[in-house]
């Protein structure tokens, strides 16, 4: 099984595959939990920009390993626009090596590092962006496509 086959919980109530998306160009971002203020700032980016993107041909799917209902509250109280998938198995972070080891007032756990990757209309990895400062990156991510 590749990382096309992993089946995840989606926020509209579907399950996905990236599989699923064959023929068109994703965006796919990982980021650490909703509604805090770094994943906010980048969900509300994506969101609007994502004209932009639909335009360049490009699908924008957001991953976090956060539960479909969290996953809705985000989207409802940040009016964002945007599929996100929950990952709470963490096997897609897994599949693309997102998930590392962080610390924060000196205690160490595994968490998402932000991360993009843009995928070709066969699901293959075109160009990844690994450590991502929130601010500014869905517009740098437009600019490269």
């Amino acid at each position: 099984m590749t990382y096309l086959d992993i089946k995840l919980p989606a926020s509209d109530d579907n399950s996905y595959a990236l599989r699923d998306f064959a023929g068109e160009r994703i965006v796919l971002y990982f980021y650490p939990k909703d509604n805090t203020s770094g994943c906010t700032l980048e969900a509300k980016d994506f969101t609007s920009l994502q004209r932009e993107f639909l335009d360049k041909g490009y699908r924008i799917i957001g991953v976090s390993r956060d539960s479909i209902k969290s996953h809705k509250k985000f989207i409802d109280k940040q009016d964002l626009n945007l599929l996100l998938l929950s990952d709470e198995d963490e096997l897609l972070v897994k599949a693309f090596d997102v998930l590392k080891e962080k610390s924060m007032y000196g205690k160490t756990y595994m968490g998402i590092e932000r991360s993009t990757f843009i995928l070709d209309e066969d699901g293959n990895t075109v160009k990844e962006y690994r450590k991502v400062k929130a601010k500014g990156h869905a517009e740098t991510v437009l600019n490269d496509l």
